[in-house]
């Protein structure tokens, strides 16, 4: 019997990777790599049904452990918004990044 794919086992590793790059994008990245985990777990079942069927089970194996590294993290960073905004760090960091660029704007 000829093994097949399992579907998706890309599209989860680069879901699962772009999640990750977008951390930092205030946990933007939240939304591909919460995709790409979801699929991984879809495409486990199916090969949970026949793993004789399958060849690329590993893939998908690593694509579900980058997506939820990249949860975690997208996660972490949203905590971390969400008190910063909430502390009012967001206006001090405002107010800081102004004084850079009159100092700026002063030794031209």
């Amino acid at each position: 019997m000829e093994q097949e794919k399992l579907p998706n086992g890309t599209m989860i590793i680069v879901l699962g990777v772009l999640g990750y790059l977008c951390c930092c994008l205030a946990g933007l990245g939240i939304i591909p790599s919460a995709i790409a985990y979801f699929m991984a777990t879809k495409a486990e079942k199916i090969y949970a049904e026949n793993p004789d069927g399958y060849d690329n089970a590993s893939q998908i194996k690593t694509g579900k452990i980058v997506a939820l590294i990249a949860v975690i993290l997208n996660v972490l960073m949203i905590v971390r918004w969400v008190y910063v905004i909430a502390t009012g760090g967001l206006e001090e960091g405002m107010n800081q990044w102004q004084d850079v660029m009159d100092q700026m704007e002063a030794g031209q």
